[in-house]
């Protein structure tokens, strides 16, 4: 009963706060700094777009992950728990499909879409799984993850250090791993994923592939990133931020912020394994289980 209680209280603290919060002429300006930034997480997308697929966006608050779709052809339907800003971006043409959807509990039939996009949503559910069943559920291809990475999985020197303190008290790797225990003011942990962890769910239910690639951004309220691009000082200072972390995450000294997680519900083409692995994806083909 408790449990009840907790995920309605998640579910309408995340629809105030996209009622409060949402602002379309943040994302829409296509010169600013902010549009910029996540357009270079969207490029990762390249490798699944073909014409005429249907796309179901999740946790798509403002509509620009939708849109961003529709821009490279595709049909495209942006859903979030709230759909107030959704309504206002309809209206103004911004997207052209939208629906009200609790993550959890998508409405839609079965293999209703060929893919299911999460860009920066999953880490708010309050119970994350149900809601990767729920989107592999209504694909037909494949869902994408664009969410924080564990760093305590994909950072050994955080894990050693974990493993060594605990022998003297669990909670002595918090003053070390500051963020292990995030929320956010709308009313979420955050829950971060791993390459392990999603492979574990494509396993268990006998999937064919995974693909993974790292992203890393740069988000500050120090800077007003909805400065035009122009603005060189701040756009510079952004990607300078950017080129840093790419370069310890290509030396492996850190990992990426964010983890693209592309899970396959069905064997996808060899155009598309091979355009992902140009892309630089990690594509894994994984084993069968033996006794089904």
């Amino acid at each position: 009963m408790m449990s009840d209680l907790f995920e309605q209280k998640s579910y309408e603290a995340h629809e105030k706060h996209i009622a409060i919060h949402g602002d379309l002429s943040r994302l829409s300006n296509q010169t600013s700094i902010d549009f910029w930034r996540h357009d270079q997480m969207y490029k990762h997308l390249a490798p699944l777009l073909h014409e005429g697929d249907k796309w179901l966006t999740i946790g798509d608050g403002m509509g620009t992950d939708a849109n961003w779709l529709l821009a490279h052809k595709v049909d495209a339907t942006a859903s979030d728990i709230a759909d107030s800003v959704l309504k206002e971006a309809s209206k103004e043409g911004y997207i052209q499909k939208f629906s009200k959807e609790n993550a959890e509990k998508i409405s839609f039939p079965d293999n209703s879409f060929d893919y299911v996009l999460c860009k920066e949503s999953y880490h708010h559910f309050p119970r994350p799984y149900i809601a990767v069943y729920e989107m592999l559920r209504v694909s037909s291809k494949a869902i994408v993850l664009m969410e924080p990475i564990d760093v305590g999985i994909h950072m050994p020197v955080i894990l050693f250090l974990k493993n060594v303190l605990d022998k003297i008290s669990p909670t002595l790797i918090d003053k070390i791993w500051k963020n292990r225990y995030s929320f956010e003011s709308s009313g979420n942990y955050v829950y971060k994923t791993s390459e392990r962890e999603m492979e574990k769910i494509a396993m268990g239910i006998n999937l064919p592939y995974v693909a993974f690639k790292g992203h890393n951004d740069y988000y500050t309220t120090q800077w007003d990133l909805s400065q035009h691009q122009s603005n060189t000082k701040i756009f510079n200072k952004v990607k300078s931020k950017i080129w840093r972390k790419n370069l310890l995450s290509k030396l492996g000294i850190t990992p990426h912020q964010i983890l693209i997680s592309v899970i396959f519900k069905s064997q996808p083409t060899d155009d598309i394994v091979h355009r992902l692995k140009l892309d630089g994806y990690k594509v894994i083909k994984l084993r069968k289980n033996p006794y089904l």
